[in-house]
């Protein structure tokens, strides 16, 4: 007696190899369905949601900062909001955001064999502040540091590239740790008056 396996008939030279799963290494639409479903319910269990619009405690916002980080927050405060408006002029705006400071600063951080920069640490740090136009605060003056890595070789020319793409990156992220600041501000209590 010889122990054969099934023959399987082979439909336009696809054969199964297991549950959900062709020869041709496709799966199937149930399988493909339950995994997107299973994948779907991880990230809404572990509380991961989409930005949405934020609801900032003003109707205007002042930045009357001149430089590539002024021209990001106003562009991207605008459109974290519908209902906030956003302006340079501090006349007439409910809130102004004051940057105090803004500093780019690189740090080495490891050397070769030879004494020569290997690594070095690039360090973005901006210090801010937003007050009502009576010099109340919504958000008192708060410094914030993002650091990068990159490694170095002198005989790449590129570095310099990378560089100023990283502090463009560390800009972008340094206004939306502002924005959600700035969500979560809270309201500067209306003053009595006598």
């Amino acid at each position: 007696m010889s122990w054969s396996s099934p023959v399987i008939p082979a439909k336009a030279g696809i054969q199964p190899l297991g549950p959900g799963v062709r020869r041709d290494g496709v799966l199937s639409r149930r399988v493909a369905l339950a995994l997107l479903a299973c994948a779907t319910l991880s990230v809404a269990g572990c509380g991961f949601k989409l930005r949405g619009q934020q609801d900032f405690p003003f109707e205007t916002v002042a930045v009357p900062v001149v430089s590539p980080l002024g021209v990001e927050l106003r562009r991207n405060i605008a459109a974290a909001s519908e209902r906030t408006t956003v302006t340079q002029q501090v006349a007439g705006a409910d809130a102004v955001l004051t940057v105090l400071a803004e500093q780019q600063e690189k740090v080495i951080l490891s050397l070769n064999t030879q004494g020569r920069v290997r690594e070095f640490q690039l360090r973005y740090r901006v210090a801010y502040r937003v007050s009502s136009p009576k010099g109340l605060d919504y958000v008192p003056p708060t410094a914030v540091v993002l650091t990068r890595d990159i490694t170095f070789n002198d005989q790449v020319l590129a570095k310099e590239t990378e560089e100023a793409q990283l502090y463009a990156e560390m800009r972008s992220d340094m206004v939306q740790a502002i924005i959600r600041r700035l969500a979560r501000a809270k309201p500067v209590p209306a003053e009595d008056d006598e």
